[in-house]
């Protein structure tokens, strides 16, 4: 097989494997450079592919987890800010910020698989696979019991399948599963609501929430936030929870000015998103953060603003809108 007839056969898998390696370490970044070295791994060693024994899929998992595995003894776990401290009830309270900590970071609707998304029968599941909570739970498991419990619950492997994968017994894997299992519904919130991204009444949401983020209406925005809010924005080790000090904290830090922002909506993570430019001294609007939105009984529950301007790019966004028109 030449090269050309090795990429057309791998292609098909290439968004998959995407979401798998994102799932395992928690970054865009790094989950793009390990799908790249899975498929470089892939074609030095495709003459010891034996259709046989393993479909293509499989053996492709094999070598993109292993991958995983190895880039995984070398990093920390990636956290957000609500995993690693309280939550403040002082929005008078100064920043802290840690720049070193390598945060989780959101990942775009655009780099799935689209046909998940598309169809009905595997929305829910897709979509639940990468929700940003259950990413950052994920990151609280011992890296091979987290290789198991995505290969078993998301993937769909057969417990024999991951064993050839991982290099261990079917015994291993089932006893790996269940402790992974329970771990994560220590750490993992209750399942916030999951539904087809063309859904009125989320979309119009968004949209909602946008024109009040541009506009600074305060109150507007406000009102489209549940009462047990969160909001974090990494690299901030601070946080809030709760309607009271969320409140104050937009109020007061994010939305004191008037004409400050652009925003553009976008998706990340199976979830509504913004994109916020923020006004500068040049008069153009700079990249700010990428706000991931978790929206429960129509309102919003959570919001984690990604304070990272290189994650735009990933987004297909510009980092600098014009002063004229900035938004489309």
């Amino acid at each position: 097989m030449d090269q050309e007839d090795f990429e057309r056969a791998i292609s098909p898998h290439r968004r998959e494997l995407m979401a798998h390696c994102y799932r395992m370490l928690g970054s865009t970044d790094d989950a793009e450079d390990l799908v790249q070295e899975t498929f470089l791994r892939a074609w030095r060693s495709y003459h010891t592919f034996d259709g046989q024994r393993a479909t293509l899929r499989t053996w492709l998992y094999r070598i993109a987890t292993n991958a995983c595995l190895s880039a995984l003894e070398r990093r920390k776990r990636r956290p957000l800010p609500a995993g690693l401290s309280s939550a403040s009830d002082d929005p008078r309270a100064s920043l802290e910020s840690d720049s070193d900590i390598p945060w989780l970071q959101p990942i775009p609707d655009t780099l799935f698989d689209e046909a998940d998304w598309k169809d009905p029968s595997k929305i829910v599941a897709a979509r639940s696979s990468v929700r940003l909570a259950f990413i950052a739970a994920l990151q609280h498991l011992p890296a091979r019991q987290r290789a198991v419990l995505i290969l078993r619950d998301v993937v769909a492997l057969r417990a024999a399948e991951v064993a050839t994968v991982l290099g261990i017994s079917t015994a291993a894997v089932t006893s790996s599963l269940q402790r992974a299992r329970e771990q994560l519904r220590k750490v993992a919130p209750v399942e916030d609501e999951v539904v087809e991204p063309a859904e009125p009444g989320h979309r119009e949401l968004l949209e909602q929430y946008v024109m009040a983020f541009e506009n600074s209406d305060i109150d507007g925005l406000l009102g489209l936030l549940r009462d047990d809010i969160t909001f974090e924005m990494p690299p901030y080790l601070t946080w809030f929870a709760g309607h009271r000090p969320v409140s104050a904290f937009i109020s007061s830090h994010v939305l004191a000015n008037r004409g400050v922002w652009r925003v553009i909506a976008t998706r990340a993570n199976g979830q509504p998103a913004a994109a916020t430019f923020l006004h500068g001294r040049d008069g153009d609007y700079h990249a700010h953060s990428i706000q991931v939105l978790t929206i429960v009984d129509q309102q919003v529950s959570r919001i984690v603003a990604f304070q990272n301007p290189r994650l735009f790019e990933a987004f297909g966004l510009p980092r600098t809108l014009p002063a004229a028109g900035g938004r489309n």
